[in-house]
């Protein structure tokens, strides 16, 4: 993955944050962020810094596939109502996840449909 840092690893940190997420440790979930860090969610929304990422995580996931891509990882899960999503996490070179980008797969539905 070009473009990261050589001392970490960015797919255990997504590994990392999906524990995180399932187990519902926010403080152990903000800490994987970079403090300025900015999340832009499916709906149009963007969470900015620590305030911002602790309004967001409310649901639990459902994992289907982690991607390593050249500027990050990509996570594609399920939501906690089924809907198929996928998340690309970018870095610094601290090992930081800096920003994350939430959008629904295409084609897919969610369980209630």
């Amino acid at each position: 993955m070009s473009g990261l840092g050589a001392d970490f690893d960015p797919i255990g940190i997504v590994i990392d944050w999906l524990d995180t997420c399932r187990e519902r440790r926010l403080e152990d979930l903000l800490s994987l962020y970079a403090d300025l860090a900015t999340l832009d969610c499916c709906s149009g929304e963007r969470f900015v810094g620590q305030a911002g990422l602790l309004c967001y995580w409310e649901a639990a996931f459902e994992l289907d596939e982690v991607h390593p891509e050249p500027e990050g990882v990509r996570l594609d899960y399920r939501d906690y109502n089924g809907s198929a999503v996928s998340t690309k996490f970018w870095f610094d070179a601290e090992g930081s996840i800096t920003r994350t980008l939430c959008v629904p797969l295409p084609g897919a539905r969610s369980r209630a449909a």
